[in-house]
C-alpha cells in the first residue's frame, strides 16, 4: 500500500507492504512528520524554531524533546564537519528572499549553531540573536520518525519518502532511484537496501526558483554554493544523511572525515552535460 501527502515543502509518500490493517499506522505516520514541521518549520511564526530564533537571545526557551534531539545532533555534525554543516544561515537565505523574514535582519548580528546553549535538556538560550533554519536537517528526522511511528504499529516492511529523503525498514531489499543530474526528469537506480537511509543534496530545479541563487550556503565564507552534480548519503538514521548532505556538497569530498564519525558513506553522480 502506497499513501502520499504534501508535507515539509514537499510530497511525503509511505509504502507499506505488511499484511497488518494499515489506516492507523500511516495515520500515526503523517502525524509525526506534521508534528516535526509543526515544531520546526522556518515558515510558522508560531513555531518552536521560530520561538528560538525571536527569544533566545533574550530569555531561556523551553522546547520539545524532538526539537531538542535535532538541535543536538545539528551541533554534533557542525562540530565533526569542522563548521561546514552549520543552520545558522537562515538570515543569508531571508536576504536571498529563499525563506520569509520575519524581523528585520539589518538589526542584528547573528551567531550559529555553536551559539545555542542547553541550560537543561529543553531549556535552550543563546548570548547572540539567532536564524537558525532546520531545513537541511529536520526533514530527514520527520521521516526516521515516520519510520518509528510505523514500526510501533507492527509494520514490519516499508518505506518513507520525502522529496529524495529515504529510509526503509524490513527483511525484503527495496530498489532505490534517484533524479539523474543530467536530466532531473529521469530516474536512475543506484542499488537497493532493506535498512537504512539515504538523502541526496542537488540544485536540479533551482533556476526554476525566483531567486538567482542558490538554497545552499557555505557558513565558513558565506558564500552561496553552485554546482550541477548530486551528492547522496547513506547512513543508519535519516536524519544524519540529510546533514551529511550538505557537507559533502559544500566540501564537494565524498570522503570527507565526518562521514566516518556517522558510519556513512557518500555517493557522487555528475552531471554529464556540464563535462
Amino acid at each position: 500500500m502506497i499513501r502520499c501527502k504534501p508535507l515539509l515543502g514537499t510530497f511525503v509518500e509511505i509504502r507499506i507492504e505488511d499484511q497488518l490493517p494499515p489506516l492507523k499506522a500511516l495515520e500515526e505516520a503523517f502525524l509525526a512528520i506534521e508534528q516535526v514541521q509543526s515544531l520546526m518549520g522556518f515558515h510558522n511564526p508560531d513555531s518552536e524554531l521560530s520561538q528560538i530564533n525571536a527569544r533566545s537571545h533574550l530569555e531561556s526557551v523551553r522546547i520539545h524533546p524532538w526539537t531538542a534531539e535535532v538541535l543536538r545532533i545539528a551541533k554534533e555534525v557542525y562540530l565533526q564537519s569542522q563548521g561546514l554543516f552549520n543552520c545558522g544561515i537562515g538570515h543569508h537565505l531571508v536576504k536571498s528572499g529563499l525563506l520569509p523574514k520575519h524581523k528585520k535582519l539589518k538589526d542584528y548580528a547573528f551567531g550559529g549553531i555553536e551559539d545555542l546553549q542547553f541550560i537543561k535538556p529543553l531549556l535552550v538560550r543563546s548570548p547572540l540573536p539567532l536564524c537558525l533554519d532546520l531545513g537541511g536537517i529536520a526533514k530527514g528526522y520527520a521521516v526516521d520518525k515516520a519510520v518509528d511511528a510505523l514500526i510501533a504499529k507492527g509494520i514490519e516492511v516499508g518505506s518513507v519518502n520525502a522529496g529524495g529523503d529515504i529510509r526503509v525498514f524490513g527483511n525484503h531489499s527495496q530498489d532505490i532511484q534517484i533524479r539523474n543530474p543530467s536530466r532531473p526528469h529521469e530516474l536512475i537506480q543506484i542499488g537497493s537496501m532493506a535498512v537504512g537511509a539515504i538523502a541526496t543534496s542537488s540544485l536540479y530545479f533551482s533556476n526554476c526558483n525566483t531567486s538567482p541563487k542558490s538554497f545552499m550556503v557555505n557558513p565558513l565564507n558565506q558564500e552561496h554554493v553552485e554546482f550541477s552534480e548530486s551528492y547522496s548519503v547513506v547512513a543508519s538514521r535519516c536524519v544524519y544523511a540529510d546533514a551529511l548532505t550538505k557537507v559533502v556538497s559544500i566540501s564537494r569530498n565524498t570522503r570527507h572525515p565526518c562521514l566516518s564519525h556517522f558510519s556513512a558513506q557518500a555517493i557522487r553522480i555528475p552531471n554529464t552535460q556540464s563535462l
